[in-house]
């Protein structure tokens, strides 16, 4: 698998040396060596190194990554250019047109967002080509729970946006009283009518930030 670094590394170094990691580690490896996987192995930590643990300012969950060719590149929603957006990413496009009167780009790519410090985070790493979900259960889990728990140490204002159930069953470990978390339905299509749309959490995101202090996040992917 793809090296940790910076501060993650030591956020996250108790977890390698724990029995679930080295299952997971094993299984991940196996599972790259003898099948299809996304995302790319050099991809699958890109969401920490675009974001290192002192800059988080926001944190966006997922629960696994895209399972079409050419669209998971380690970022949760995001997709490389030349990809299409995928329709929860439509979607999470027209509540900020609706939200800040962002403009509909014409990519998918969201390295701006992480490199502004929005953490970009699935709760699953990895998935078999075509298979959603196939990679539940094997530890993941338990890793990106590590990595909640790192930001919820952070002594800073964070805010965290939880999309959906999966998501919000995270909640309960968030207990930092500085940090804002915000809830709403996923932006899947299956979802979206029933609470995405409108919950206006980009706004209230960059709010809550400026309240304290701190610069907003410009949300607008611009056109490649």
């Amino acid at each position: 698998m793809a090296a940790i670094s910076g501060d993650w590394l030591e956020a996250l170094r108790p977890e390698f040396s724990k029995p679930y990691y080295r299952d997971l580690f094993a299984f991940v490896q196996e599972e790259y060596r003898t099948r299809t996987i996304y995302p790319p192995a050099p991809d699958l930590f890109n969401a920490l190194h675009e974001t290192p643990l002192g800059k988080v300012r926001a944190v966006i969950l997922g629960q696994d990554p895209y399972h079409g060719e050419g669209q998971a590149h380690g970022m949760c929603f995001s997709v490389r250019p030349g990809c299409p957006a995928p329709p929860s990413l439509v979607n999470i496009y027209r509540e900020l047109h609706d939200d800040l009167g962002c403009y509909i780009p014409d990519n998918g790519y969201l390295l701006k967002w992480a490199r502004q410090g929005v953490l970009l985070l699935n709760t699953v790493l990895t998935v078999r080509a075509h298979e959603a979900n196939s990679h539940r259960g094997r530890g993941w889990e338990e890793f990106t729970d590590a990595i909640l728990r790192a930001v919820n140490e952070q002594d800073r204002p964070v805010v965290y946006m939880l999309w959906g159930s999966p998501a919000q069953a995270k909640a309960p470990m968030l207990t930092n009283s500085r940090h804002l978390i915000l809830r709403a339905p996923h932006p899947s299509p299956l979802s979206a009518y029933r609470g995405f749309f409108g919950c206006r959490h980009f706004s209230k995101c960059n709010a809550f930030l400026e309240k304290n202090g701190l610069p907003p996040i410009d949300w607008q992917i611009e056109n490649l």
